[in-house]
């Protein structure tokens, strides 16, 4: 695959053209060339305006393999990344079976080789993501597996979570919690507050939430250990990370894309597409997670891919599963919040692989071509024809979006928009 990128904008604080409008050769998957201007025989794709990034990396996505293959599968997952921008996801382990053991992880690396997207299966901690028994985290290391998490079951023992904060340390892998005290959040299913009670609803407080980061966190101090917080969503919890940051707590953590956007006077139509889990909060707490981004407490921004088959969504609230799909509107919604281009680099291609030890591309003569090309200013309609996934549970369907990806490159393999 050879291709000549003119004119674009280089934001890559490891590319000694950071920050300048260059031209880019890339053949056979290698950056051969970086200068002012090339000539060179080969496709041309005319970048002016346009910026030129490592490819983006998702911490927080859902695709159906193993056995939820209906929802979505590797290649439709994948399909929505590279639209999207992004060159390499972290996939939850929210499958049937889990992915608790070498098999489930072995298994997504074999059918994900060659593909353009790179995979990278997230462990889960406890066997069958029950909360009782450790799962076999080491052999999923071994197999390739950076992280353990739960997913969407959060860790309630706190034992539990102890002794995984003490075990990874043996072989450098992290712990990923997703804070709820399901004690307190109950089968509520929207934020509690004004919004909830016009509702009629029960509401999930803020506490279920910063409870449970608390708790973490003095876990994690205590046996000094890393952790990240996964898809954080209220204010008190931006306070609470951002003061274990100054203690000097290994913490890092993230924020679902359409957190960052929407509050929950989204819900007062009980649209159940915007149903979703951590839920949407109130505008202070937007406002707060955005300054979360701007001062650094909050380091990436995911999308929480969570594809659904109509039959789950277009039902009643009360029954409807949680979860939009988001890899394509990412970027939109990083930009909506008010991230810079630089800033949209930081928390969608530069942090998330910090976090998970992955080692982070460059734009630089002689690296391999891992790049995304985007625009903050291009308009795009997302329509169902666009759409890649193979469910359509997103509430931007329809809608006309500022900021686009143009064309997305790994493993010499390029995907053009």
């Amino acid at each position: 695959m050879n291709l000549l990128i003119k004119s674009a904008t280089v934001v890559d604080p490891a590319s000694p053209f950071n920050n300048k409008v260059a031209d880019i050769l890339i053949e056979k998957g290698i950056i051969t060339k970086i200068a002012k201007s090339i000539d060179a025989d080969v496709k041309t794709v005319d970048a002016k305006g346009q910026y030129v990034s490592p490819g983006f990396f998702d911490l927080n996505c859902n695709v159906g393999e193993l056995g939820l293959e209906v929802k979505e599968d590797l290649q439709t997952g994948t399909a929505a990344a590279a639209a999207g921008g992004f060159t390499g996801i972290a996939l939850m382990p929210n499958t049937q079976p889990p992915v608790h053991s070498k098999a489930e992880v072995e298994y997504l690396l074999n059918r994900a080789k060659g593909n353009l997207v790179d995979i990278y299966p997230l462990g889960a901690i406890s066997s069958k993501r029950e909360g009782k028994d450790m799962a076999e985290m080491f052999d999923m290391f071994k197999s390739g597996a950076k992280a353990f998490t739960d997913g969407n079951h959060p860790v309630q023992d706190a034992g539990l979570m102890e002794r995984a904060l003490l075990y990874v340390q043996n072989f450098g892998a992290k712990v990923i919690s997703y804070p709820e005290d399901t004690s307190i959040a109950g089968k509520a299913k929207v934020n509690e507050g004004v919004v909830s009670t016009m509702l009629g609803m029960k509401g999930i407080p803020a506490l279920a939430e910063e409870l449970m980061i608390a708790r973490d966190l003095y876990l994690a101090e205590d046996t000094n250990s890393e952790i990240h917080f996964t898809t954080i969503s209220t204010e008190h919890a931006v306070e609470l990370i951002r003061e274990a940051k100054r203690k000097g707590i290994k913490v890092t953590c993230d924020v679902a894309a359409h957190n960052i956007v929407l509050t929950d006077e989204a819900l007062m139509g009980f649209d159940s597409l915007y149903k979703v889990k951590p839920p949407l909060r109130t505008q202070k707490d937007v406002d707060a997670l955005r300054t979360g981004l701007q001062d650094g407490t909050i380091d990436a921004i995911v999308s929480q891919h969570t594809p659904h088959e109509i039959e789950f969504k277009d039902v009643e609230f009360e029954v409807a599963e949680y979860g939009i799909i988001g890899l394509q509107t990412v970027l939109t919604l990083a930009l909506q919040a008010g991230l810079s281009a630089g800033q949209v680099v930081e928390k969608l291609a530069i942090n998330p692989r910090k976090i998970l030890n992955v080692d982070v591309p460059a734009i630089t003569e002689g690296s391999a071509a891992n790049l995304v090309v985007f625009s903050t200013d291009n308009e795009w309609e997302y329509t169902r024809a666009v759409n890649q996934s193979k469910s359509y549970n997103s509430p931007f369907l329809g809608q006309n979006l500022k900021g686009k990806v143009l064309l997305t490159c790994n493993n010499n393999k390029i995907s053009k928009f």
